[in-house]
């Protein structure tokens, strides 16, 4: 009973998802279509780097260019609108939109003394209808986007992306001690109340790719999450939940697995150990401890094309090479991740979800199940994404 369905939306604001159906219709459909099996959508607004005016440069340069340019970022705010419209034609139940990911990262980094309010993005100054008197810089911009969902689409719940990466410091490689991984965290949660816009959610992701495909394809050896990993990430998310009071979604955590003979670390077939840790512990310890942190939701799914999906995404069906390192199970299904990730879940479920615990973050009254998901398709325009910049 997955509760959450993912979908990019890509391409930029003058050839993007709005051409995918007539109208900007793709939105309303994907929803309508997921409320018939009692499933939330989750759409990753990612438009600005498909948008940028320039071609060279790393993806936040090209996102900052974007965000500058005024003519383009008045059709942005345009494309957004017809976003909160197409969703709220779908209403009223819930849609959610993760809006630009890696965004607020690179603002961060590039924010003077940590202060959104000196990074200069054309808002105001757009002249978009409802957005005058708004101010030109990143508080400018996520003010915009609290207005336009309030204004266009009330059933939208809004999710702030973080990056631990943001804070100048990349906790997964440099491996901090757990009381500098909280004074980052508490710079995290800093940075975003600086913003002085209310997010819904916060989306936070582990990897974008299984740590063998980047092993393979990056030659990053460090990619591999131990037990101390697990835990500055648990640390970090927990200081965060506590400083601004809002609930986290794991986001695109890979679906590879070093049990299953088809995950050998060929294309489409890497091994990573995130399933494992989250599901394929009896104790449930791993995920008690995130829950704790303030994780209500994980959303399983590959970030782009050559990493392990729970689905048949080669055509190349069951799949049971010889083990390569002690990954004797076979396939369960044609899965190139042999079936794996939806059996642990299968069996999540069966033995009952999690149930989130009481926190003084949240009202006392709010009580829910953790969710499930596969990533819903590759998305169409981010088969070339590049591995993210840290």
């Amino acid at each position: 009973p997955f509760g959450l369905r993912s979908q990019y939306l890509a391409g930029g604001v003058d050839a993007g998802w709005t051409t995918w159906a007539p109208d900007g219709r793709f939105v309303s459909d994907y929803a309508t279509e997921s409320f018939a099996q009692n499933i939330t959508p989750v759409f990753d607004y990612y438009m600005l780097l498909h948008s940028s005016p320039i071609a060279a440069g790393d993806e936040g340069d090209r996102d900052y260019a974007t965000l500058n340019d005024t003519a383009i970022m008045a059709r942005y705010f345009a494309d957004l609108r017809t976003f909160f419209q197409r969703a709220a034609a779908a209403g009223p139940r819930t849609v959610v939109l993760h809006f630009e990911p890696d965004l607020w990262g690179f603002i961060q980094r590039r924010a003077l003394f940590s202060d959104p309010a000196l990074v200069p993005v054309k808002v105001g100054s757009t002249a978009f209808d409802g957005l005058d008197g708004l101010p030109d810089s990143a508080v400018g911009l996520a003010r915009a986007i609290v207005s336009l969902r309030d204004r266009y689409g009330p059933n939208v719940l809004l999710a702030y992306h973080l990056s631990s990466w943001g804070t100048g410091q990349d906790i997964l490689y440099l491996k901090p001690p757990l009381d500098t991984v909280e004074l980052l965290a508490h710079g995290a949660s800093a940075f975003y109340a600086s913003l002085d816009a209310s997010f819904d959610l916060v989306f936070a992701e582990s990897s974008d790719r299984d740590a063998g495909f980047k092993v393979a394809e990056y030659g990053d050896r460090a990619a591999w999450w131990g037990e101390d990993d697990y835990a500055r990430n648990v640390r970090f998310l927990a200081t965060f939940a506590r400083d601004t009071g809002k609930r986290i979604v794991l986001w695109q955590m890979p679906i590879g697995n070093t049990k299953m003979r088809a995950v050998n670390n060929t294309w489409g077939h890497y091994q990573d150990n995130h399933v494992e840790w989250l599901l394929d512990d009896p104790s449930r310890a791993h995920l008690r401890a995130y829950a704790d942190a303030g994780v209500v939701g994980a959303i399983f799914g590959p970030g782009g094309s050559g990493a392990t999906c729970a689905c048949d995404a080669l055509h190349d069906g069951v799949t049971d090479p010889s083990p390569i390192n002690g990954n004797v199970a076979r396939s369960f299904n044609a899965d190139d991740d042999g079936g794996f990730f939806r059996a642990r879940a299968a069996a999540y479920y069966a033995a009952g979800a999690l149930e989130l615990p009481h926190t003084p973050n949240a009202p006392a009254e709010v009580r829910a199940e953790p969710c499930l998901m596969p990533f819903d398709g590759m998305p169409r325009l981010c088969e070339g994404r590049r591995q993210r910049r840290r």
